[in-house]
């Protein structure tokens, strides 16, 4: 069992969890055998391409006898198609480790825009280079419109300099708080002048309005341009700490181990910010499979929805129901709260997205009906006011399809109840979880009665 327990672990944290199907083909196999399948099922990359160009309000009116409002609800339901296109992807393709590393960008280069296409743009860019490199991530994030526009450096041209994106590429994308000066933010602000994007939702660097001047950038002194300072930023270890941290919390465990994570950096730093290297080295680690790290984090909103998803099969006739979820829980994807993103952690549960929680699988594998009392986001509100009232019929119809047949057919022969709640749920079968396997006869009401547990939100 500890081979399994092993695997199950890998494919909670490096995926969205284990199926028995898949356990069915990598239960023997040593685990660096299992961290090569998940690399090489995620050489694949399933790009979204929901949105087909970009379109602006101008446009729009020339081709519809339409409104401001009219085009919003146009802009929205883009916004729509493209986060269940994704939630669909992450939770049918075999590329696991690529979307969840995806996930992890999305979230690290946290960014709003109303402009869907940019949002696409965005998304591709981050599952690109899931597993590529770090630096080559960043430029082209750096270089996104939809990061562009959010961080105000459309805005930023010589003589009156934005600091924003340059403020935030620091804190928040490289190097972390403490590492640089209020100075280095005005100086490499000015390096970034002209930066900005064209009509067609290209990058351009505007020569007219970027500053020529010499500045001074972690005492390095010369005429600097953008990328200058992004290199000077990953020269500095201290980056490769900084986006280790983040990824230890992620993978491994909320209370970051200081030698682990610098033993991380090393490798990163060592393979010039190469991601797959450091992401083999993390999944291949002993104390990754240590016990105190092993079902001890909380599923994000998504990683819940979509595990579920996986785990049995589930299609949803009304994948507006999907965004419902997302809203509840607190983490609707391409709206997180700010640019720092969503917080993660002990976060994730509060009184209200608890109840869903532990509501929403049985629902789901019932096809029954949930009442969502909204956790509406303040930008959504102010949409809402604009095309319709915002109180909505709460009391809606879950219509999902789970496929029992498969995934009954993908139960290992002669399987017991014990064996089927040690993959479905992460931490060890506690007393209570055991009363539940005596007491229930039936393996699907037993299926059903384990993702209704507190446990089933861990990972």
């Amino acid at each position: 069992m500890s081979n399994i327990k092993n695997i199950r672990h890998l494919y909670a944290r490096a995926g969205f969890g284990l199926r028995f199907a898949d356990l069915r083909q990598i239960a023997d196999l040593p685990v660096n055998k299992a961290v090569d399948m998940l690399f090489a099922a995620s050489e694949q990359v399933d790009e979204a391409g929901i949105i087909a160009g970009n379109i602006s309000y101008k446009e729009f009116l020339n081709k519809n006898e339409g409104t401001k409002k009219m085009f919003l609800q146009e802009q929205r339901q883009q916004e729509k198609a493209l986060n269940i296109d994704w939630v669909n992807k992450m939770s049918t393709n075999n590329a696991q480790l690529r979307e969840k590393m995806t996930l992890f960008w999305h979230n690290h280069f946290a960014c709003r825009t109303q402009n869907a296409w940019y949002a696409q743009q965005l998304n591709n860019i981050q599952k690109q280079n899931a597993l590529g490199n770090f630096k080559e991530l960043l430029l082209q994030v750096s270089k996104s419109p939809a990061m562009l526009q959010f961080l105000n450096n459309q805005q930023n041209q010589k003589n009156h300099p934005n600091e924003n994106f340059a403020r935030e590429l620091m804190e928040l994308f490289t190097i972390g708080r403490g590492n640089y000066t209020e100075q280095d933010v005005k100086e490499s602000a000015r390096a970034f002048t002209g930066w900005g994007f064209n009509k067609e939702g290209t990058f351009v660097a505007r020569p007219n309005l970027h500053d020529t001047g010499q500045k001074t950038f972690l005492s390095n002194t010369g005429n600097f341009a953008g990328e200058d300072i992004i290199n000077m930023l990953l020269q500095k270890k201290e980056t490769a700490t900084f986006i280790c941290n983040k990824l230890y919390k992620y993978f491994v465990n909320e209370t970051p181990d200081a030698q682990h994570v610098n033993a991380m950096a090393d490798v990163f730093y060592k393979n010039n910010y190469d991601i797959s290297p450091l992401l083999k080295f993390l999944f291949t680690a002993d104390w990754f499979y240590a016990e105190k790290n092993m079902g001890n984090l909380i599923k994000s909103p998504v990683e819940f929805i979509v595990g579920m998803n996986r785990q049995f099969y589930i299609t949803y006739q009304n994948p507006d129901v999907v965004l419902q979820f997302e809203r509840a829980l607190g983490q609707v994807l391409f709206y997180p709260p700010n640019v720092a993103g969503w917080p993660g952690g002990k976060n994730w549960i509060d009184s209200s997205s608890l109840m869903y929680r532990i509501k929403i699988p049985s629902t789901v594998l019932n096809g029954g009906v949930i009442d969502f009392t909204g956790k509406v986001d303040p930008e959504d509100e102010a949409f809402l006011a604009t095309v319709r009232n915002q109180r909505q019929a709460v009391n809606t119809k879950v219509q999902a399809e789970v496929d029992w047949q498969t995934f009954f057919n993908s139960l290992p022969v002669h399987v017991t109840k014990a064996a089927i709640a040690q993959v479905i749920l992460a931490p060890p079968l506690s007393t209570r979880i055991t009363d539940i396997i005596n007491k229930t006869t039936d393996t699907k009401a037993l299926l059903i009665e384990l993702v209704s547990t507190p446990e089933y939100q861990l990972c």
